[in-house]
């Protein structure tokens, strides 16, 4: 039995064309957004495909006209909250994610048609590249509504942008299209509208025909170059992401989000 493609995923969609395997988000009554299922399904995946020495290249995508809306907010704002601890294990869940599909030992590649948004972005960052349909963007909204940006996201948009344009990428939530995102080095291919999955099959052919070992080298003595201090200088995003959730500012962001309005904030 092969877990990977045998398993009965309710949220994502697996499949294979020789050493090419395709993952496809799969919640389009929700527009692909990352409720829990679909994070654990994702992380799964992941690591099942991890050490997987007979796939040479992953492609991720989502829907023709959409990547992801993000993070799903719609469990949120419940009367009663877990346990500090408890909630600081369930906060590691967007992390795992990223690092799951950082660690695949094969090239990964993430094919973005439409919006990418907030945790999807940072899971589309923890790929080895993107490649964009015109017309789709990418934005961080976390600030603005009043958290930071965490899922250990801010060490790799440094190493891919600079310092300067992660700033103001992450404070401001400012859309980036895919002609910013290409002019930044988020994006690393820019086609058609429409195109970005043939684009990244062609692409994860080209890594196929590779020899497969020096590949697989490059791939990881590249991230141990760009993440030699990431760990240390973010491993306390889950923490600060738990102070910024009880915060009133994070809950009039949360509100001004629903309400469609600007928020009103204090520093409270």
């Amino acid at each position: 039995m092969d877990a990977l493609f045998d398993t009965h995923w309710k949220t994502i969609r697996v499949s294979r064309r020789e050493a090419v395997v395709e993952v496809r988000l799969h919640r389009p009554e929700a527009r692909n957004a990352l409720n829990a299922e679909l994070m654990e399904e994702l992380t799964q995946a992941a690591r099942l495909l991890r050490l997987r020495t007979d796939v040479l290249a992953v492609v991720l995508t989502g829907a023709e006209t959409w990547f992801s809306a993000g993070a799903d907010l719609s469990g949120r704002g419940g009367s009663e909250q877990p346990k500090l601890i408890e909630q600081r294990r369930t906060v590691m869940a967007g992390p795992d994610l990223c690092r799951a599909w950082q660690e695949i030992e094969a090239v990964t590649i993430a094919a973005i048609e439409g919006y990418c948004i907030g945790g999807a972005c940072a899971l589309a960052v923890a790929c080895d590249f993107r490649l964009m349909g015109e017309g789709a963007y990418m934005r961080l909204p976390e600030v603005p509504l009043g958290m930071n940006m965490s899922w250990r996201t801010l060490p790799r948009l440094v190493a891919l942008i600079g310092p300067a344009r992660t700033k103001r990428y992450v404070m401001f939530g400012e859309k980036a299209d895919a002609a910013q995102c290409l002019d930044w080095g988020l994006c690393d291919e820019l086609v058609e509208a429409g195109q970005a999955l043939a684009a990244a099959h062609v692409l994860a052919d080209k890594v196929a025909a590779l020899p497969p070992l020096p590949v697989r080298m490059t791939k990881e003595a590249v991230n141990a170059i760009a993440a030699a201090t990431s760990h240390a200088s973010i491993y306390m995003d889950r923490d600060q992401f738990l102070l910024a959730s009880r915060t009133a500012d994070q809950r009039e962001g949360i509100a001004a989000f629903r309400e469609k309005r600007p928020g009103r904030f204090e520093g409270d």
